[in-house]
C-alpha cells in the first residue's frame, strides 16, 4: 500500500523512507503512488580489464497488475518539487538496498540523479550519508551519475558534486556530447568519469567522420583527466568502434540488458578475447598501408634528394613523385621548420584544388615546426616518416606527409611531401 506524502517536504530522511520498502525473498522493493518499484542493474564491463567493473541502477516501475509502467509515466507522476525529491531518494534508497545484499564486493554501483533534484535540495544535508551508513555500502563502490538536464544553479551543482566526492564517491557526467552537457560541464564539475551521449555512436557507425570526432572526444576526455564510458552498445561493429575510439568502459545490450533478476547478474557471455583479437587483426590491416607507403616512395625520395644535392630546382628535383596520381604537394622545410621555397603542386591536385580555400594555397615561409612530422624528421634524419590521416590546412582535404631529413652543404632539411589520403585504388 502507499504511503500517503506529506504536503511539504524539504529533505526526505531515511527513516522516512524505509516503511516504503518492503522485502521480497532475497530483494526489496518499493511502493510510490500505487506502483511497486524495482531495482534494474545493467554491468558495465572494463575493455582492458574484459570484465564487468561496475552496473547502473535503473528503476522499474509495475502496476497492480504487474504490469510495466515507463519510467517515463513514473517520473511525470510528482506533484511538487518536494515529492519528486522524495521520488528521487526513494529509487537510490531502494537502489542501494538490493546491491548491499549482493555477493559482489568489489564493483562500482552507478545511481542517476537529476541536476532538478540535486539543486532543489540543499549539497550539507545528511540523507545519503545516513543512507550508506545504514546499509553499510562503502561510497568508494558508489559513482554519482548527473543526468543531463538544464540547471539553473551551476553553483548549487558544483557544491553537491563536491558533497558527492567529499563522502568518498565518485561522480560522472551522463550523455555528454548532447545538449547542455560539454566541456564546460566537464571543467566546473570535474567528474571522474564521462558517459558519452549514445547518438554519437550511433553516429559514428555510419558516418567515418563521426567516427573520428568521437576517438577525438575520448583523446580531449582522457586529456582532462576523465574515465571515458561509452553506452548504448548493440552491436558488434559498435563494440569494434568503442573498442577503436579507445574509451575505457562500455554498456550497452550487446553485452548485456538491465535485468531485475539481481541473482543472475553478470553471467551473459563477453566475448572480449574474440572482440580484442578481431580489433589487433583490423588494426595490423589498417598499419600495413602506412608501412606499404613508405617502402613504396623509399625510393622516389632518394631519387628527389640527390636530385636536390645537384643543386636542381624542387620541380625538377620532385618531378617524379609529382607524377604520381596520389601525390599532391611537396616542399622543403629549413632545421627551423620554415618552409624554404614556394610549393610545388601535382597536375592532379591542382586540377583538385577548391576555390574556397584560396587563402591557404601560398604557403612560402610557412612555419611547420608544429606538426609531428616535421619534429620527428629533425630528430631522426635519412628514415622517412609517414603521418597518420590528417586534415590537411592549405587546402582542408585529408592527406598523410612523408617526411624525410637529409644533410645539404652541412644544414638540415626536410622534404615532406603530402599524399591524399582517399586515392582511387589503382594509383598504389
Amino acid at each position: 500500500m502507499s504511503q500517503r506524502l506529506p504536503d511539504k517536504l524539504k529533505a526526505p530522511e531515511v527513516d522516512l523512507l524505509s516503511p516504503m520498502l518492503n522485502r521480497e525473498g532475497d530483494t526489496w522493493t518499493a511502493d510510490f503512488r500505487g506502483l511497486k518499484l524495482r531495482t534494474a542493474l545493467q554491468p558495465i564491463y572494463s575493455i582492458s580489464h574484459k570484465r564487468i567493473v561496475g552496473y547502473e541502477a535503473l528503476i522499474r516501475a509495475f502496476d497492480p497488475d504487474n504490469a510495466a509502467v515507463l519510467p517515463l509515466h513514473l517520473f511525470q507522476l510528482p506533484a511538487s518539487d518536494a515529492e519528486n525529491l522524495l521520488l528521487d531518494r526513494l529509487c537510490r534508497y531502494l537502489h542501494i538496498r538490493n546491491y548491499s545484499g549482493i555477493q559482489d564486493q568489489l564493483n562500482w554501483l552507478f545511481l542517476n540523479v537529476s541536476p532538478r533534484v540535486v539543486t532543489a535540495g540543499s549539497q550539507a544535508d545528511s540523507f545519503f550519508g545516513q543512507l550508506l551508513e545504514k546499509t553499510g555500502l562503502p561510497p568508494h563502490r558508489i559513482v554519482m551519475e548527473i543526468v543531463e538536464q538544464p540547471t539553473d544553479d551551476a553553483e548549487r551543482l558544483r557544491e553537491t558534486v563536491a558533497y558527492y566526492k567529499k563522502l568518498g564517491c565518485l561522480t560522472a557526467i551522463d550523455d555528454f556530447g548532447a545538449g547542455h552537457s560539454n566541456f564546460e560541464r566537464i571543467w566546473n564539475l570535474s567528474p571522474d568519469i564521462v558517459k558519452l551521449d549514445r547518438k554519437l555512436l550511433t553516429r559514428a557507425t555510419d558516418d567515418h567522420k563521426a567516427r573520428q570526432i568521437l576517438n577525438g572526444i575520448v583523446s580531449l576526455l582522457h586529456q582532462s583527466g576523465c574515465l571515458v564510458l561509452l553506452e548504448g552498445v548493440e552491436t558488434r561493429d559498435q563494440a569494434m568502434i568503442a573498442i577503436d575510439a579507445g574509451v575505457d568502459f562500455v554498456q550497452g545490450f550487446y553485452f548485456e540488458k538491465p535485468s531485475t533478476d539481481l541473482g543472475q547478474l553478470g553471467r551473459g557471455p563477453a566475448d572480449f578475447d574474440q572482440l580484442l583479437q578481431e580489433y589487433k587483426t583490423r588494426n595490423q590491416v589498417t598499419l600495413d598501408p602506412t608501412r606499404q607507403l613508405v617502402d613504396f616512395f623509399s625510393g622516389y625520395f632518394e631519387q628527389a634528394i640527390g636530385k636536390l644535392r645537384d643543386g636542381l630546382s624542387m620541380h625538377q628535383a620532385c618531378v617524379e613523385l609529382l607524377n604520381h596520381p596520389a601525390v599532391s604537394r611537396c616542399y622543403l622545410v629549413d632545421d627551423r621548420g620554415v618552409q624554404m621555397d614556394d610549393t610545388v603542386v601535382s597536375d592532379t591536385a591542382t586540377r583538385g584544388l577548391d576555390p574556397r580555400f584560396k587563402p591557404l594555397e601560398s604557403t612560402t615561409s610557412a612555419d611547420w615546426y608544429r606538426q609531428q612530422y616535421l619534429r620527428q624528421a629533425l630528430a631522426q634524419p635519412e628514415s622517412l616518416h609517414v603521418t597518420a590521416p590528417y586534415l590537411c590546412v592549405t587546402g582542408a582535404y585529408m592527406c598523410v606527409t612523408l617526411s624525410l631529413g637529409f644533410y645539404h652543404q652541412g644544414k638540415l632539411q626536410v622534404l615532406c611531401c603530402d599524399i591524399l589520403a582517399s586515392p582511387t585504388p589503382a594509383t598504389l
